[in-house]
């Protein structure tokens, strides 16, 4: 999934690519859900984590594969990751299989589960993760096998990342507005049916928009008021001071909406200068703040990585196609995080 950080830059890219190839508080944010413990959930968190770790991540299959290798350091390196739990963004034109698999992993360790719908008609305005369903109706029935899958487990689903950023910076065509509206709200209604669902509609971060205000509008036309907040900084590198500044202004403008903020890969910022694509693998780069719900901060629900940490932004800077496990980068990211 690709993060452009300015409406400039998006239009920069898709030309390179066609070249070569009132409310009050109520009204606005909903009400803060409960926190999984709090409910009787979920176990009491580990290493202020209550979120679910996957024992057969593609990080955790390259420890065993560096162990059977005989390279020590680098394995214990890859534990960096293969240690901390990661969403699970669900495949295909059926997301059921991927999301039982989660659901019974983390019931079984009494855990709650992150998941990423990420699926919308139009998706990434064709760019290195094109795609997603054929059309509204098809996209309508995947969000129901989506929440359905689910069930009554702990879970939190981050809501089609770039979606409303998409809109706001033009990339998405205009015809297609009032349909990306009207499917992220009833998916925000379907996902919600689900007692232990909370749900955060995706806000993009503050390199890409960097007005929040341009984000009111769109956040409350696909239902924000009905989700639990907005999620940050999804597949970036903005530090967590300029996200959290960025999502507090925002909240204001919300009514006190919540928000979640992805640390997956901003341990040490972006990319310095403004350099082309520097959302796309960009070199240098680290782990962020492991993945906890005591974010010491009221407003902000949880920090979590999202982005999974050793998967490609795309075919830039040497990297393979877009979530594409890719070990040297996952390593470099581990070797950098302030351990």
């Amino acid at each position: 999934m690709s993060r452009r950080t300015s409406t400039a830059a998006t239009l920069a890219l898709v030309t390179a690519l066609l070249l070569t190839g009132c409310g009050g508080p109520d009204e606005s944010a909903g009400t803060p859900a409960a926190t999984p413990t709090a409910r009787g959930e979920a176990a009491p968190a580990v290493g202020g984590s209550p979120f679910w770790v996957d024992p057969d991540s593609d990080a955790a299959r390259q420890v065993r594969a560096y162990e059977a290798e005989g390279r020590t350091e680098d394995a214990r390196l890859m534990q960096r990751i293969a240690e901390r739990p990661v969403a699970d963004w669900p495949a295909g034109d059926d997301p059921v299989p991927d999301i039982s698999r989660a659901v019974r992993g983390a019931a079984a360790d009494r855990r709650t589960v992150v998941l990423v719908a990420y699926n919308i008609p139009h998706r990434d305005c064709g760019l290195y993760s094109a795609g997603g369903s054929h059309d509204g109706q098809a996209y309508r029935a995947w969000v129901d096998s989506f929440a359905s899958a689910i069930g009554d487990a702990p879970a939190i689903v981050v809501l089609e990342p770039d979606a409303l950023p998409h809109v706001v910076d033009g990339c998405t065509p205009a015809q297609h507005h009032d349909e990306r509206y009207r499917l992220l709200s009833e998916a925000i209604d379907r996902l919600k049916r689900q007692p232990g669902t909370r749900v955060y509609l995706d806000a993009g971060n503050p390199a890409w928009i960097d007005d929040p205000g341009k984000l009111v509008e769109p956040l409350r036309r696909a239902g924000i008021a009905r989700a639990d907040g907005f999620s940050l900084n999804v597949s970036n590198f903005q530090t967590d001071a300029a996200v959290k500044g960025f999502g507090a202004t925002l909240s204001g403008l919300l009514g006190g909406a919540h928000f979640t903020v992805d640390t997956s890969r901003n341990g040490d910022g972006p990319l310095p200068g403004d350099r082309e694509e520097a959302w796309c693998n960009p070199p240098g780069r680290a782990l962020g703040v492991p993945p906890t719900d005591r974010t010491g901060d009221a407003r902000v629900d949880a920090y979590l990585w999202i982005k999974r940490p050793g998967e490609s932004d795309g075919p830039c800077r040497g990297g393979p196609a877009a979530g594409t496990w890719w070990p040297e980068y996952a390593l470099g990211l581990a070797r950098r995080a302030k351990a």
